[in-house]
């Protein structure tokens, strides 16, 4: 077992209106000696907006806005910015979040040369309705029925006539190109998948209704293990190992209080991330403490960002949907526990 350590709640709301009611799923990266967050703001009415603060070292506050960073300006994120991930690959950064119009919920992107003005560029994933998910995934054959389980939420007797988009979210880049390509996970319940493109301008409508065809081939993981058993979702960007990419991840189960999610762990191939190397039997870390049992959304941690010290891994996560909170942990023994649990394809 690894030991975590719980460093506690980092960001808690405050009186400014953009995030009176709550603080969570911030983007990490770091610069130097300095840790930049930018944190999903929410204010009443679930209104979300990405706010920002800096640290000196991977615990220090040094500076924290007081307006939002990133606010919506099209209506595809018309009722917020959420959720944000972050990474740099040459030398843009690409920001992307989950966009949200009052129904729908999906991954959009903006990039920036220098980490204050970024440019939008829209949503990315699938710009389809969850009927047309499943004629084109099934017109190539047999669909692992766990992804039929969203049906209801899809088509809500409360409004059947309701518009509602296929949901695509924790839309997460690698920190550099594969094979000259862009390669980031995204997220259709309940399993974690993969794609490449070349450029962001390569990503259009075609795009998807050809990825479909063999869309099975692109799964990257689907929930195995018991705390995971109802879904998973990308977490932090992929931190590249010499044994592969350490993915930080959420998982979520089902229970008689309703769903916990935790921090998991895997390790996907160095070359080519679409195979699974290895992925923790048991979760990384799970909701103990009354911040993260009691909240907004009770019983979740969510893990969204990354920053390594030395040797320790500094893990920023949302705690119960109303603070920000840091956990951390040796990255070697991590690695090397993950490295106990190879994949039966990897033997």
């Amino acid at each position: 077992m690894i030991t975590v350590r719980k460093e506690g709640i980092l960001l808690a709301p405050t009186s400014f209106e953009f995030e009176n009611e709550g603080v969570l799923n911030p983007a990490v990266i770091r610069e130097g000696d300095s840790v930049h967050i930018f944190y999903r703001a929410v204010r009443q009415d679930n209104f979300s907006t990405i706010g920002y603060c800096r640290l000196d070292g991977p615990l220090t506050l040094s500076e924290r806005w007081t307006k939002p960073f990133m606010v919506p300006e099209f209506e595809y994120e018309s009722q917020g910015v959420e959720d944000a991930r972050i990474v740099k690959i040459d030398d843009l950064y690409y920001m992307t979040y989950t966009g949200y119009d009052g129904t729908n919920a999906r991954g959009a992107v903006a990039t920036s040369k220098d980490l204050k003005h970024f440019k939008k560029h829209g949503v990315i994933v699938p710009p389809i309705t969850y009927s047309e998910f499943v004629f084109l995934a099934e017109s190539t054959g047999k669909v692992n029925e766990n992804y039929y389980r969203n049906h209801k939420f899809y088509y809500q007797e409360s409004d059947p006539e309701k518009k509602m988009m296929l949901w695509d979210k924790n839309v997460i880049f690698f920190p550099r190109k594969i094979d000259n390509k862009l390669v980031f996970l995204h997220r259709i319940r309940p399993g974690i998948q993969i794609a490449s493109v070349g450029n962001l301008k390569e990503i259009t409508r075609e795009f998807w209704g050809k990825y479909f065809l063999n869309w099975q081939e692109d799964i990257v993981m689907d929930p195995v293990y018991q705390h995971e058993s109802s879904y998973i979702g990308a977490g932090c960007p992929p931190i590249e190992t010499e044994h592969g990419w350490l993915l930080i991840y959420h998982g979520v189960e089902e229970t008689e209080h309703g769903r916990v999610y935790s921090a998991c762990a895997a390790l996907l191939n160095l070359n080519d991330p679409s195979i699974e190397i290895a992925r923790l039997p048991y979760p990384l870390f799970a909701p103990e403490y009354d911040w993260e049992l009691i909240g907004e959304v009770n019983n979740v941690v969510f893990p969204t960002g990354t920053a390594l010290f030395g040797n320790t891994l500094f893990i920023y996560y949302g705690a119960a949907d109303s603070l920000i909170a840091c956990a951390s942990v040796n990255f070697n023994d991590l690695v090397t526990e993950l490295l106990t649990h190879i994949a039966k394809n990897e033997n």
